[in-house]
C-alpha cells in the first residue's frame, strides 16, 4: 500500500499495490476499519503521529460508527490533521479503493478553532 500526503493540497492518496490483504465488510465498517488502520501503519512509518478513532467519541456530530484518522496530540491553537471519508453515508472507503485501486481522501485541520 502506497500511502501519500500532500499537506498543500489537503489531501491523502492511498494506492493498493501487488500482495496487499482484502478490505472487506459492511459490518461495524469492519472493511473501512481494518484499511484505515493500515493507512494509519504506513502512516507511521512515514513519521506521522495518528490514531484511528471515532469520530462521534471525539465529540463530533457523525454516525457512531464512523472513523478517522487524526493525529496524537490535540492542543488549541495548534495544528491537528485528520482524515477522514467524506463520503461516509455513500459507501465506505474499502468499496471504493477495491473498485478504483486510489483513493483520495481530504485532510482537515481540527486544531485551530
Amino acid at each position: 500500500m502506497k500511502v501519500t500526503m500532500d499537506e498543500k493540497m489537503s489531501t491523502c492518496t492511498v494506492t493498493l499495490q501487488d500482495g496487499d490483504p482484502r478490505f472487506s465488510g459492511v459490518k461495524n465498517a469492519a472493511g473501512e476499519s481494518r484499511l484505515l488502520y493500515h493507512v494509519k501503519r504506513e502512516l507511521a512509518r512515514q513519521g506521522w503521529d495518528f490514531v484511528k478513532k471515532h469520530m462521534a467519541k471525539d465529540g463530533h456530530l457523525v454516525d457512531d460508527m464512523q472513523q478517522y484518522l487524526r493525529e496524537r496530540k490535540v492542543r488549541k491553537e495548534q495544528r491537528c490533521l485528520a482524515i477522514w471519508n467524506h463520503r461516509w453515508a455513500i459507501e465506505g472507503l474499502d468499496a471504493e479503493l477495491r473498485r478504483g485501486g486510489t483513493i483520495t481522501l481530504p485532510v482537515v485541520d481540527i486544531g485551530r478553532n
